[in-house]
């Protein structure tokens, strides 16, 4: 097997790696960021995604540092119940653990950090050696997130538009919150539509907690952590006690203020020897909970085509062709979680589940 460049040591890069080193194939990951720069705040996995997870690392070590949540149960902004659903097997961690856990296999002679890799690195998708330390790759997976500058360069037509919804995301480390809540995903709603509240107990002392906001009425502005803990204190003041206690004791200096965007159409998942996996292939809005899952999913297709096939162009070709139907549906569905979020609660046609299943 040649060997392989890997650009973004997110969960996606890390993904590749592992199932890379799962199958002795030769590979070297590029990220921009430092390493102290990598952590993040959290995410749910459906069963399916800690299925894959099982087969590349220690499932103890996940289970160690996360949390299977029982129940979906979506409130009104004051606290009254709307909807329960029991949950199969959905599992909340935290970004920074996760990332550690995928880490673990990977030998960090492997990973080089701070080294920003652009389209004038890589030729006919071959990425050229970078500084001498390391050798030419005969092919390059990019996977650098839903703003991949490597995307936008290659596919210069694409339209990357902004998604009518912003997010606020936190975590908050209270042990007595934390007992006083079960294992559930919790989801506050506002009775006008366009605002909500989620909660996600992580373990026995944190929370991860987000805000969604209909962006064409609630102007969030980069701003510093003391005001944009002032305008959350000001929106959800006649919330739930639950939310505002929340909000109220969370230490805001890693508070994450997220832009969502999407692509009007997917592109192409390869290009040459350049192939893109998780959401540098096919960014996918927050309302689907599937951005891990299926970057997850494209690492173990990609490697399982990348060893069965000795041409690599038709290894990238049944990996786009087994991969892009499940996320066309993903989007689909997460475009209509979307336009009941910005609906008026009395408008809602049902009370779906915010995770979109294939």
């Amino acid at each position: 097997m040649k060997k392989i460049a890997v650009v973004g040591a997110g969960i996606s890069g890390l993904s590749m790696a592992n199932y890379l080193e799962k199958h002795n194939i030769d590979y070297h990951i590029f990220e921009r960021r430092k390493k102290e720069d990598m952590a993040g705040h959290g995410f749910l996995l459906p069963q399916e995604g800690v299925e894959y997870l099982s087969q590349i690392i220690d499932c103890q070590l996940l289970f160690e540092k996360g949390n299977f949540l029982k129940k979906y149960i979506q409130y009104s902004h004051q606290g009254k119940i709307l909807a329960e659903k029991d949950l199969d097997q959905v599992f909340a961690i935290s970004r920074q653990a996760l990332i550690t856990i995928l880490s673990q296999n990977i030998s960090q002679e492997k990973i080089t950090y701070g080294k920003a890799i652009t389209l004038s690195d890589i030729e006919e998708g071959k990425l050229q050696s970078i500084d001498g330390s390391h050798s030419n790759a005969d092919f390059t997976i990019i996977a650098d997130g839903s703003r991949s500058r490597i995307r936008g360069e290659i596919f210069t037509e694409e339209k990357l538009r902004t998604v009518r919804e912003s997010e606020v995301v936190n975590i908050v480390k209270n042990k007595d919150i934390a007992t006083s809540i079960d294992n559930d995903f919790m989801k506050f709603h506002h009775e006008k539509g366009g605002l909500t509240f989620g909660i996600l107990k992580l373990s026995s002392d944190t929370i991860l907690w987000y805000s969604q906001f209909d962006n064409e009425k609630y102007i969030i502005n980069e701003c510093s952590p003391e005001n944009l803990k002032a305008y959350m204190l000001e929106v959800f003041h006649e919330w739930d006690p639950l939310v505002f206690s929340i909000i109220m004791q969370s230490d805001y200096e890693n508070v994450h203020l997220w832009h969502v965007y999407e692509l009007e159409k997917l592109n192409p998942f390869y290009k040459e020897n350049i192939v893109f996996i998780g959401d540098a292939a096919h960014p996918l809005i927050p309302f689907t909970s599937q951005g891990v899952t299926s970057a997850l999913k494209d690492s173990f297709s990609l490697t399982k085509h990348l060893v069965e096939k000795e041409n690599i162009q038709q290894a990238f070709k049944e990996y786009e062709e087994e991969r892009k139907p499940e996320i066309e549906t993903h989007i689909k569905n997460g475009r209509t979680l979307l336009n009941q979020f910005l609906l008026p609660l009395d408008q809602y046609t049902e009370n779906i589940l915010p995770i979109s299943y294939k």
